[in-house]
């Protein structure tokens, strides 16, 4: 077969369906193929030989950074000794046995059990059924509702994508679905009275929470989704008190709390999950990108000992449960959960993370917090970003038809560093491997110095 790049670019315009991509534009060969042939560290490389400093670390998810072959290698023995085997029925493998001990050893105290899947979309999926079955269990067909926040992300499935509080992700697709409603983002940098201290601003969107609630019917309301930081609606850290506050709210009225953790699971904030870094207590966590560095597929849905008693329960009275995937804890996945989890144990990757995080975040700062179009800079962990303005002193916004983050972001990009252009604002978004160092979050910065200057001067 052919290989050559041009040969690649055609079989890609005629074959391949790309995810989140401009399709008439990438068919027309408007917008390139890029084809990625390798990576080691912080670094990938196209088969250009174009070497670039992957500020994102995929989306989010290579955390123990390109070329492990510690993780590699334990895929391909997994696959020698036993590529495949279903876990119906009671059915496991050592290494899905092996890694559902080692996420419970990990998962804050509370909780239970694991149940794997493929994606943070599937997990997401597989919790608001559990959510249904739990309260028809209890007796309460009507609690059925779930409310998310308005630019937040928890997939592209259909009830994962209602639940995403993003346009993109709702229009000509007829979403959201029936039973999903949408509060408050725990956005301070667009607040929009802006005499809020940050504990007023979470006292405010409690307060929102709670009304939506009352509007509704709390015996309607089944559970409340969120992610610990809100990450593809802009890597927006929580306000101070809200995550207390809005737990607050929910056990007020007795819903359940999804904490979506795909994103801040297993240190990206330095913290090995976001529920104990915010001392949040949730009832359900989803969890997939850093569970395998995304050197395979593969998610979870973490559930808590109250919910877990009352799905046994449920078995009890009505025969084994109705879910599951063909793939659920497929061996050769579970083998790259364990081998990536001992990893980042073995190099200490979650302080790494936390040290250099906090070192991007200053550097970022320092760099870019006075120039004229720089609103904020924000980030938690090894999750940074840098949001534009037309105007600072009063915060406004550029008209989206100039595509300001997305041209800092392409002129990042010449330069030789990948940094995401994040939806619905001009918002570049940093979150880089867990083994980045200072001197490459130094490039980091110089870069995105030199295309913001190149973008607004």
């Amino acid at each position: 077969m052919l290989r050559n790049d041009d040969q690649l670019a055609q079989w890609d315009r005629d074959s391949f369906f790309h995810a989140s991509t401009h399709l008439a534009q990438h068919a027309r060969g408007e917008t390139p193929t890029r084809v990625i042939s390798t990576a080691s560290g912080v670094h990938i490389e196209d088969r250009n030989g174009v070497r670039l400093l992957d500020a994102f670390a995929g989306l989010y998810c290579v955390n123990a950074g390109y070329g492990r072959t510690e993780v590699a290698d334990a895929i391909a023995k997994q696959a020698h000794e036993l590529a495949y085997y279903h876990s119906y029925v009671g059915h496991g493998t050592e290494a899905s046995i092996t890694l559902a001990k080692m996420i419970m050893d990990r998962a804050p105290d509370h909780m239970s059990k694991v149940y794997f899947g493929l994606s943070g979309s599937d997990a997401n999926e597989t919790n608001i059924k559990l959510i249904w079955y739990y309260n028809n269990i209890l007796g309460r067909p009507q609690k059925k509702k779930i409310i998310s926040r308005w630019r937040g992300y928890h997939g592209s499935g259909l009830m994962t994508g209602s639940l995403t509080g993003l346009a993109l992700f709702h229009n000509k697709f007829d979403l959201p679905l029936q039973y999903v409603l949408h509060t408050d983002a725990p956005y301070y940098f667009r607040r929009e009275n802006r005499d809020l201290t940050e504990a007023q601003f979470s006292a405010h969107c409690a307060a929102e929470l709670e009304a939506l609630i009352l509007r509704e019917g709390a015996d309607t309301i089944a559970a409340f989704i969120g992610e610990p930081v809100l990450g593809t609606g802009g890597i927006v850290p929580p306000p101070a008190g809200y995550w207390a506050a809005i737990q607050e709210v929910l056990n007020r009225y007795d819903i359940l709390l999804v904490a979506d953790e795909v994103v801040t699971g297993f240190g990206r904030l330095g913290s090995m999950f976001g529920s104990d870094h915010y001392d949040m207590k949730p009832d359900f966590i989803a969890i997939a990108k850093g569970l395998t560095s995304a050197y395979a597929p593969l998610s979870g849905s973490i559930i808590s000992d109250r919910v877990w008693k009352v799905l046994e329960q449920g078995t009890d009275e009505n025969g084994p449960i109705g879910h599951g995937w063909t793939y659920s804890a497929h061996p050769i996945c579970a083998a790259a959960g364990v081998a990536n989890l001992k990893l980042i144990d073995d190099l200490n990757l979650i302080e790494n993370a936390r040290e250099a995080g906090a070192y991007l975040n200053a550097t970022m700062k320092a760099a870019l917090s006075d120039h004229a179009h720089v609103g904020d800079i924000r980030g938690e962990g090894l999750l940074c970003a840098v949001e534009f303005v037309e105007d600072k002193s009063s915060t406004t916004l550029f008209d989206p038809s100039r595509k300001i983050g997305p041209q800092v972001s392409a002129e990042m990009l010449k330069r030789g560093v990948i940094a995401r252009a994040m939806p619905q604002g001009d918002i570049i978004g940093f979150a880089p491997p867990f083994c980045i160092s200072k001197a490459e979050v130094d490039t980091v910065v110089g870069v995105a110095v030199d295309a913001v200057k190149a973008v607004m001067g």
